[in-house]
C-alpha cells in the first residue's frame, strides 16, 4: 500500500546531472546513483558498502503492475478486509497498547482507532511486514520508469538511515514498494516523523509496536490531521438529493446536508464542518459524510475504495455499527470497467490508466456523463451505463 500522488510517466529519457534519471542500464544506474551519493557528502567507502549488495528485483516490478485487489466494489474490499478476528485483535491491541494510544492523542490528536485500522490493514498487526528487500525495491522502482521521483528519494533516504545505524542494506526487508515496519513507513517518513516511543534510543518500527505507533501518530499529524475532529461518518440520504453534488468534488458546510435531509446513524453532524457526501456504490449502497480529516487518508494512499474501508473500520474500532450495505444496483465486471474507461477516455476524460479500478478520475467521468444522459448522478458506473455509451 503506498502513500504516494500521481506522478507523470514522462520521465524515461529525462537526465540529471548524474545521469539518466531512469531506464537505461540496471549498473549504470546504480552507478550514478553512487555518484550522487558522494556528492551530497557522504563518504564513499560507506556508499560503496550500501550499494554493495543492490541487486534489481523483478518481483517488485510484478507486484507494482499486480493491484487487482483494488478493484473490488466498496462493500465486497470492506468485509475482504474486515473480519470478526480482526475487529477483535485490534479491541485487544487496543488494551495492550492503551497507554501509548492514550499519549499518541494526547500529542498528536490522532484517535487509535485511526492508527489501529492502519495497523492492522498494512501489517495485520504486525504479523506480516514483507519479506521483499527494502534497498532493492527502491532501487528497482527508482531504475523503472513508471514513477522514479517517488523512489529515487527514498534511496537516499536509506542511506542516510543507514548512516545512523538504523538500515541494513542486506537484510533489512519491508514491502514492494518500499515501506518499512508495523505501519509501512517509507525511510523519508521515517527520518522526518520517526518516534522513539519505548525509549532505547532508536526508532525500531518492524520490532516495537510503540515506536511505530507513535510514528504514525506522528506522520498523521504532519500530515494534516486536526485534533478532535471526526474523518468519517454513516449518514441516510433521502431520495430527493441532489445526487450531482456527491463525491469528493463538491464540498459544502456539513449544516447544509443535514438541511437537505441527511441524517446520521450514530451520534451527531457536525454541521460547523466542511464535509462530503460519499456514494461508493451508488444512491442505493452504504453513504457516508467525509470530514476534513478523511482527505489526510489519501495521504497515505491512493485507493479511494481502500481509504474508505479503513476510515470505516476505524470507526468500528471506535464502537461504530456495521455499515448498511443497501441493495446498490450491479456494478461493473473488470472487462466492462475497461470497457467504460476506453469509452470515457474516448469522449475526452482523464480516467488516468485503463485498469479496470473505479478510482476518483473514473467515479468523476461517471458522474459528468450521467448528468449528460439525464441519469441520477451518484457516480455508479452500472451495465445500464456502459450500453447508453
Amino acid at each position: 500500500m503506498i502513500r504516494c500522488l500521481a506522478f507523470a510517466l514522462s520521465l524515461c529519457t529525462a537526465t540529471t546531472a548524474y545521469g539518466q534519471s531512469c531506464g537505461g542500464s540496471f549498473s549504470g544506474f546504480v552507478d550514478a546513483l553512487r555518484q550522487e551519493a558522494i556528492s551530497r557528502g557522504h563518504a564513499p567507502d560507506r556508499v560503496n558498502s550500501f550499494f554493495a549488495s543492490v541487486r534489481q528485483d523483478q518481483s517488485v516490478l510484478q507486484a507494482d503492475r499486480r493491484q487487482g485487489v483494488f478493484q473490488k466494489p466498496f462493500t465486497e474490499f470492506a468485509r475482504r478486509l474486515i473480519s470478526s478476528g480482526r475487529l477483535n485483535t485490534g479491541l485487544a491491541k487496543s488494551q495492550q497498547y492503551d497507554a501509548v494510544f492514550e499519549r499518541i492523542e494526547a500529542e498528536y490528536g490522532v484517535p487509535r482507532g485511526v492508527l489501529l485500522a492502519f495497523w492492522a490493514f498494512e501489517t495485520d498487526f504486525g504479523g506480516f511486514q514483507g519479506d521483499y528487500n527494502t534497498l532493492n525495491a527502491l532501487v528497482t522502482l527508482s531504475h523503472d520508469c513508471r514513477r522514479p521521483e517517488l523512489f529515487r528519494p527514498q534511496v537516499f533516504a536509506a542511506l542516510d538511515l543507514y548512516q545512523m545505524g538504523d538500515f541494513d542494506p542486506a537484510r533489512t526487508t519491508g514491502a514492494w514498494a518500499g515501506e518499512i515496519g508495523m505501519v509501512q513507513m517509507l525511510p523519508q517518513d521515517i527520518i522526518d516523523n520517526g518516534v522513539d516511543g519505548d525509549g532505547d534510543g532508536h526508532v525500531d518500527l518492524k520490532t516495537s509496536a510503540p515506536d511505530a505507533l507513535m510514528s504514525g501518530g506522528k506522520m498523521l499529524q504532519h500530515l494534516g490531521w486536526r485534533a478532535g475532529e471526526p474523518w468519517l461518518q454513516e449518514v441516510d440520504v433521502p431520495d430527493t438529493l441532489d445526487w450531482s453534488k456527491t463525491g469528493l468534488r463538491t464540498t459544502l458546510p456539513a449544516s447544509e446536508w443535514a438541511a437537505m435531509g441527511v441524517t446520521p446513524r450514530l451520534g451527531q453532524i457536525r454541521g460547523d464542518l466542511p464535509a462530503n457526501i460519499l456514494l461508493p456504490e451508488g444512491r442505493k449502497g452504504p453513504a457516508f459524510l467525509a470530514y476534513p480529516n478523511f482527505n489526510v487518508y489519501f495521504e497515505w494512499n491512493q485507493s479511494y475504495v481502500y481509504v474508505l474501508t479503513a476510515a470505516y473500520f476505524a470507526n468500528r474500532l471506535e464502537g461504530a455499527p456495521v455499515f448498511d450495505a443497501g441493495n446498490p444496483d450491479p456494478g461493473l465486471s473488470d472487462g466492462q470497467m475497461k470497457q467504460l474507461q476506453e469509452k470515457l477516455a474516448a469522449r475526452g476524460y482523464d480516467v488516468g490508466k485503463i485498469d479496470g479500478i473505479l478510482g476518483s478520475g473514473t467515479r468523476a467521468a461517471v458522474q459528468d456523463v450521467q448528468q449528460e444522459l439525464g441519469k441520477p448522478a451518484d457516480a455508479w458506473p452500472t451495465p445500464a451505463l456502459l450500453n447508453a455509451l
